[in-house]
Parts: structure tokens; sequence; C-alpha cells
């Protein structure tokens, strides 16, 4: 039987850029070679895109599973030279196939003197954060009819933007916290007025976010009115829009942080849920990735009730945004009332072996490697499905 073709996409323009290649490095470790034919595809920092030969030798050793954090220099042995690789975008150029193709790529070039596409059965994005899961390379590959792993272009962009996420929760009646949209005009503008919205909407503490951004990149916790004005300036560096949210627990309690996986297309299913209890006040950036400590508890110490409650919840959020293939679904759970509450979804989570998602399934029954083959199988199962549909009379 001929092997499927998988392009295994990582890197790319987002702050994430360093996790992205070592979810990439495990994926490319994990995936079953009998089965697939894996072209590794780079995209360097300023966009230019590596394959063949020059991704490979990005990725090319092995990074230790025990010590995969972004940020470390031992740790993401690829980050500078795919941040400094050089490449040419070639214009996409007719093929004689069918298949969907990209050739947006420096691939070398064939005996005839014309450029050559990449030719792949189903695409891997594993891109993290902007240019990665907004919906905009989805929209790359839609272009291209290529199957691709992942939440289509509407579900990825649904699921960036922190402000219609939730809107989109609201009106599926999911359980979510109280917040404020601002936009750095606004701010700028007129900042007492932002002010008096935050706080006659919400209490102290709240915490400011940029929309469109992942990994808690430029997120902050303000305690009072001091430290709002440099909270939503921090914020404001990364995005147009600021999405500030009342702390769950007040000020007294801090909110217990629950993650669920989630896994298919139009009949999705969820994994058990664990708890993050982060080392630092939140579980931003520097906690994810850089600082020592924080916990991780798979199951979450929750009860059976909550336990199911969450993978319902989780379950219904990625139904919410018309997401397809994965997602991490994000809790907070007050610690006195017990009340859970959506708090985002992440449409292409970090994918190392030991990252959240794959470890929650798991637990669940679903190793690694069977978790990589059922989400291709899920892919060209979509895009397959999308086949049905007429675009002309």
């Amino acid at each position: 039987m001929k092997k499927l073709r998988v392009g295994i996409l990582f890197g790319g323009r987002s702050g994430e850029h360093e996790v992205s290649l070592l979810s990439a490095a495990s994926v490319l470790n994990a995936i079953d070679k009998t089965k697939y034919d894996v072209v590794p595809i780079g995209i360097t920092k300023d966009g230019h895109w590596l394959t063949a030969g020059d991704a490979h030798r990005l990725l090319g050793h092995p990074i230790p599973e025990h010590h995969l954090r972004a940020g470390d220099p031992e740790a993401t042995p690829g980050a500078a030279l795919l941040a400094s690789g050089q490449s040419v975008i070639v214009p996409p150029e007719p093929t004689t196939q069918n298949d969907g193709a990209l050739a947006p790529f420096h691939t070398g070039h064939s005996a005839g003197g014309t450029q050559n596409a990449i030719q792949v059965d189903v695409m891997f994005p594993v891109l993290h954060g902007t240019y990665g899961e907004d919906g905009t390379i989805q929209g790359l590959l839609e272009l291209a009819d290529l199957a691709y792993v992942g939440a289509g272009v509407l579900g990825s962009a649904a699921g960036m933007d922190k402000d219609v996420m939730k809107l989109l929760f609201r009106a599926a009646g999911l359980p979510i916290v109280k917040h404020v949209t601002v936009l750095r005009s606004d701010w700028r503008a007129a900042p007492k007025k932002v002010q008096k919205l935050v706080e006659s909407t919400l209490k102290y503490p709240v915490f400011v976010k940029p929309a469109n951004l992942g990994s808690s990149v430029g997120i902050s916790k303000a305690h009072d009115r001091a430290e709002l004005g440099p909270a939503i300036e921090e914020a404001a560096k990364f995005d147009r829009k600021m999405v500030i949210e009342e702390g769950v627990g007040g000020k007294k309690n801090k909110a217990r942080e629950i993650e669920c996986s989630v896994l298919g297309n139009d009949h999705p299913e969820a994994s058990i849920a664990g708890e993050v209890v982060p080392i630092k006040e939140f579980y931003d950036y520097a906690a994810k990735y850089l600082d020592e400590g924080s916990e991780l508890h798979i199951p979450a110490k929750i009860t059976k009730t909550e336990m199911k409650q969450v993978r319902e919840l989780a379950v219904r959020a990625f139904q919410a945004v018309d997401c397809a293939g994965l997602a991490r679904v994000d809790f907070l759970m007050d610690p006195k009332s017990r009340k859970i509450y959506v708090n985002e979804i992440n449409t292409m989570p970090g994918f190392t072996s030991i990252s959240m998602y794959p470890k929650l399934w798991a637990a669940t029954g679903l190793t690694y490697s069977d978790l990589i083959d059922r989400l291709i199988q899920l892919a060209l199962e979509r895009h397959a499905e999308k086949k049905q549909t007429h675009y002309s009379l």
C-alpha cells in the first residue's frame, strides 16, 4: 500500500515560534515512518519557507524529552537557525495533478528548469499563535485544496480571538467569566473613560489580555487601579483589542486551572481533565516554559460529577466555535463555590509528548503515536466530507 505523504509544518512568525519547534520535533520523532512519508516544512520568523534538507537540519538534533522548554537555547537548538534561515518564496505554479499542492518553497529545480511543487496528501500544521492557528495558514491550505489537521478557517479565527470566542461561548449558554473588551485606540484616546468602564463592571483583581495571542504572552494581573494602566499598556503592545476579565476567586482565593483535551470532527470526544498548579500567581508564559516548579495533576483532583461536567463543557465549547480535529479547553474553578467557568479554547495546543494535550489523552488511553494517527485520519475524513459540497450550479 502506498504510504501517505504528510507535511509537518512548523516554526512561523508568532511569539510562539520556539514552542512550535518543540512540538514539531516530538511529532517527527513519534510519527510512524512505516505508514507515512514525512516532509518537514519550516517557516522562519520572517516568514520564509524551508523544506527538505534545510528543514531537516533545523530539527536534526534530538531534543531531550525531560527538558522541553521554550526560550532555553539548549532545549531549542534549531530556533536560531530557523530564525536566520534563507529561502526564496516562489509563486505557485499550476500542476498537472488534480491533488492539492503548495509551491511557495525553495525546493530546487527539476530537470526541465521549472520549479518543483511540494505534493503531500495531508498537512500537519504544528504552528501556534499568530499566523498559525488564527485561520491564516488554514486559508492558504483551503485554497490549495489540501487536507490538514485541526480547525478550519472559522474555528481557528474564532478560537484565537478571545473576544469573539467569548461571544460564541455565551451564545451557546456556556458559563464564562465577567469581562469587558477594550480597543487600544479607545484606551489611548480616553484612558480615564476605559478605567471607569472596567471598575464599574468588574471587581479587582482583573486579568488583562491581548485578544489575539497565545501562551499567555502579554497577560497581566491587576490587583488595583495603580496596576490597571500598566497592564493595559502591556497587552496593547500585542493586539488592537484587549479582553479584561474579573478574577475568579476574588482577592482572597486563587482560581484552580483545569484543562481538558478534545478530539474529533462533527462528533468530538473529551479526555479526562487535568489541573495545572502554577508556581507563579497564574500560569503565564514564564510559568509555562521558563520557571521550574509548576505542577500538573492528571487526573484533576475534582469529583466525578465535576469531571463529567468539565468533559461535557469541553465538547460544547469545541462545537461552539466550529472546531475540528483537536483542541484543548481551559477552565477556571472557584475554589470556594466550586463553580466552573469556560476560560478559553486553544485550537493548536502545545504538542510535545509531554504537553498537556497529549498527556491527557495518554491518561485516557490513547498513546502519543496513536493520537497522531487519529488526527491525520480526522483531517482526511474532514477533507473528504468537504468534497461533497458543490460550489457552483
